[in-house]
């Protein structure tokens, strides 16, 4: 399979009277696209459009996703399958990405265990990639009243909405020349040159947010919601060209968002390495589950077909933390014991005070795993300019790392605006698909 990503930087993002993409900026007609989107689904009552830049004064809560603006190029086929369209296998053919941007959905009003914060500027932009893009912001409200109290939210209307707009901003550049073009592809694993198979064969292994046996909040592979998935081989040209979106279910600096999916850096990087310095097999899929037996059954599948790849090492990375870990615990454990050595990625929950134990369960054959940073850190941020969304949001609603009161630390959201909450509430900010620049220090 050969896939190629046609690139677009955008420079900036304007409104204006016509939908076009000229010399690094998009313009947008804002009142088509809410026209657009209203149109698409009755259950958006207010929607609004704005965009936040790299350096501005801007804080942004409660967002619920990002996504790439994409379209495909030479067909009809929708960017999502599954989602915005029809059922049909990505992973070839030329698809047009609109880059350094992102579509992100945001609460207007109502917050979501799932949902989290970012900051454009200043000290809280180094805890979140989505500082560094140039962010549409698509903030509205549903008729969705049914879940407006509640922790856990499917934020469906607005979450399809958000991919609705990204497709739809992404048709600006269907028929236009790229900047650049990246190629990816992998020949069949098993017509593979004799230099090629001399190399260490590695596959990754991804474990997507599925847990919630209620359908509608989890990560979805071809529009299946993964709470009903066995662990499957997979191209990685799937995953970066629209297979999996992003579900509502997660604490928020342990998502993976639709635009981590479409940009995996890990995929990218075993890209980089394949034929130099080792042979990148692909993807294993595997889930994350609830019951013990349906951990144990999905981590024998996944060093099984590890071992029969004739796998030497397997990169193994988990969307979550606390139940999820012991998903990934017995994930590393088969992979150990089926001879596959392993390099776990994955956040801690070490407590406010770091001294707690940092995976829910733990085994001496995880031995080699990479930190993205402390679930529960404390941040405390000044006040912003300017809010887009809802900043009470924060400490209301339920988002994780947020709280209305604490008996030491007083509220969330201070009546000057400025903020105290865990990392937890930073969107994606612990980036365990390969963005985060967290490190770890000796003392």
């Amino acid at each position: 399979m050969r896939l190629e990503i046609g690139n677009f930087l955008v420079r900036d993002i304007q409104f204006g009277a016509s939908t076009v993409f000229e010399n690094g900026v998009l313009t947008i007609n804002k009142e088509e696209a809410i026209a657009f989107l209203k149109d698409a689904d009755e259950h958006l009552t207010e929607v609004d459009l704005q965009v936040a830049r790299p350096g501005e004064s801007v804080r942004i809560v409660p967002v619920k996703e990002a996504i790439e603006p994409r379209t495909r190029v030479g067909a009809e086929h929708p960017v999502f399958p599954g989602v915005t369209g029809e059922v049909f296998q990505v992973g070839e053919g030329r698809t047009h990405a609109l880059k350094g941007m992102s579509v992100l959905a945001v609460g207007k009003h109502w917050g979501s265990f799932g949902d989290g914060l970012i900051d454009m500027a200043g000290e809280g932009a180094k805890f979140t990639y989505y500082s560094q893009l140039v962010n549409l912001c698509l903030v509205a409200d549903t008729d969705e009243a049914f879940e407006r109290n509640e922790q856990q939210k499917k934020n469906h209307a607005l979450r399809w909405a958000a991919h609705r707009l990204a497709e739809y901003l992404g048709n600006t550049v269907k028929e236009q020349t790229p900047e650049s073009v990246e190629v990816f592809e992998l020949e069949p694993v098993t017509k593979r040159s004799t230099e090629m198979n001399a190399l260490p064969s590695v596959v990754y292994v991804m474990q997507p947010q599925s847990q919630m046996e209620e359908m509608g909040y989890n990560d979805l592979l071809y529009g299946w919601d993964l709470n009903h998935f066995i662990p499957t081989f997979m191209h990685p040209n799937e995953v970066l060209d629209g297979a999996l979106i992003s579900g509502s279910f997660m604490p928020c600096s342990s998502k993976w968002a639709t635009y981590d999916f479409q940009n995996n850096p890990t995929i990218k990087r075993l890209y980089d390495e394949h034929g130099k310095s080792l042979n990148f097999l692909g993807v294993i899929m595997s889930n994350l589950n609830v019951s013990l037996e349906q951990k144990r059954r999905s981590a024998q599948f996944v060093a099984k077909m590890a071992k029969l790849l004739g796998a030497d090492g397997a990169v193994l990375a988990e969307e979550g933390y606390g139940n999820p870990d012991a998903d990934f615990i017995e994930c590393f454990v088969e992979l150990e014991n089926a001879g596959v050595k392993t390099v776990g990625i994955t956040n801690e929950c070490t407590g406010r005070d770091g001294k707690s134990q940092p995976l829910v369960t733990l085994d001496d054959k995880a031995n080699a795993i990479v930190s993205c940073g402390n679930v529960s850190e404390l941040i405390k941020l000044p006040p912003m300019d300017v809010v887009i969304g809802e900043l009470a949001a924060l400490g209301r609603d339920g988002l994780s790392g947020g709280w209305e009161d604490d008996e030491k630390l007083g509220p969330s959201v201070r009546e000057d605006g400025s903020i105290i909450l865990e990392n937890n509430s930073m969107f994606c900010g612990d980036q365990v698909c390969g963005w985060s620049p967290k490190t770890m220090a000796e003392f």
